[in-house]
């Protein structure tokens, strides 16, 4: 069997906690990969919280430079509104260099969440 752990990037992406407004995570770079995922994990909701979820683009880390990335360049299995206690798969498929996840809030109290984006394809292995 192949080791992945040691030819991939993990980085924090949305701090795990509960998230009671939208939220945007930090601006993963992408320098030196060739592929980017993010796995958001979900846990409990309160009063019918109705968050979603999405990907941002940029080519800085400035946090005002970042804009929703295009739909084509995006693969979920994320729904509109996110699930209770769920993992989901968000990968990114564009060329901008800062990707990050943003946290929508349309209504309710209350969301667990937090996320790791995976960084793939390294230029230079092994990745430390």
């Amino acid at each position: 069997m192949r080791d992945l752990a040691s030819n991939i990037g993990a980085v924090a992406a949305l701090a795990p906690a509960v998230q009671s407004a939208a939220a945007s995570g930090a601006a993963i770079d992408t320098q030196g990969f060739g592929s980017v995922a993010f796995l958001l994990s979900t846990g409990a909701i309160v009063s019918d919280g109705d968050f979603g979820v999405k990907v941002q683009e940029s080519d800085t880390d400035v946090s005002g430079d970042f804009t929703d990335a295009d739909a084509g360049v995006v693969d979920t299995t994320a729904p509109e509104t996110l699930a209770a206690t769920s993992v989901y798969k968000l990968g990114y498929r564009g060329f901008k260099r800062y990707v990050r996840l943003a946290l929508t809030k349309a209504g309710g109290t209350s969301i667990a969440a937090g996320a790791v984006a995976i960084l793939g394809n390294a230029a230079q292995r092994p990745v430390a």
